[in-house]
């Protein structure tokens, strides 16, 4: 089955050319729509040099709107039977993909969600980020319930008949608690498998923070209840 790859990108001009490298020499690609949601650090200049080379298409934002814009815009704009997000930032592991899309090629799932929580290696960090993953997971499972470990992974990978019809709202990092909410209500099956994991910290320019919990949690909420 034919797999695009969405790449939501921002402020990310050490890691993109990397980040696609990895993509690229997983075999397993068929197209890698690249998002960039308004960088202003030079990634754009690197962008510039990729375009519509070895399957690489540039979407270009004109201002930054947030990565649940990149990934609907990529989502909008991707070709494929499969659609799988990859942050730009190295924290996920391309090499992954084949774990990834074996629930799915064998029929068994129409979503898989790569949880960083069910025994992969990992880097040690950040105490809190890890609480409030945990708790916002146990929401979700509590709210739809279901068994989730890790709802706000970034490695989700579906059908395309998954998103068909759906309308996503989100702009920014709610993307992951509204997209969750809107495959549970619609029964889709849903694997998860270990991811290893490698995340950044404040320094090295991770960009969730807390703000956007309160916001994950108010979308779980609402669209419990309203499509």
């Amino acid at each position: 089955m034919k797999l695009s790859v969405i790449i939501p990108v921002y402020n990310e001009v050490e890691s993109i050319k990397i980040i696609l490298k990895r993509v690229q020499d997983t075999n397993l690609v068929s197209e890698i729509l690249i998002v960039d949601d308004g960088s202003k650090d030079g990634t754009r200049d690197v962008l510039k040099t990729l375009d519509g080379k070895d399957g690489v298409r540039v979407i270009l934002h004109e201002k930054n709107q947030g990565k649940g814009a990149a990934v609907r815009t990529g989502m909008n704009a991707a070709t494929g039977e499969i659609l799988l997000i990859q942050d730009a930032d190295l924290e996920y592991d391309p090499r992954d993909y084949p774990e990834l899309l074996k629930p799915i090629e064998e029929g068994l799932a129409d979503v898989v969600y790569g949880s960083r929580f069910l025994g992969r290696a990992h880097r040690v960090t950040m105490f809190w980020h890890l609480v409030a993953n945990r708790m916002l997971t146990f929401l979700t499972n509590i709210l739809y319930n279901t068994i989730l470990t890790d709802m706000e992974t970034g490695y989700k990978v579906f059908r395309r008949e998954v998103i068909q019809g759906m309308v996503i709202h989100a702009n920014s990092f709610n993307f992951e608690p509204e997209f969750t909410a809107k495959i549970l209500k619609r029964k889709y099956r849903i694997f998860e498998v270990a991811i290893t994991f490698n995340p950044r910290d404040y320094t090295q320019g991770k960009k969730i923070k807390l703000h956007d919990a309160f916001e994950a949690v108010w979308a779980l909420i609402k669209y419990r209840f309203v499509e």
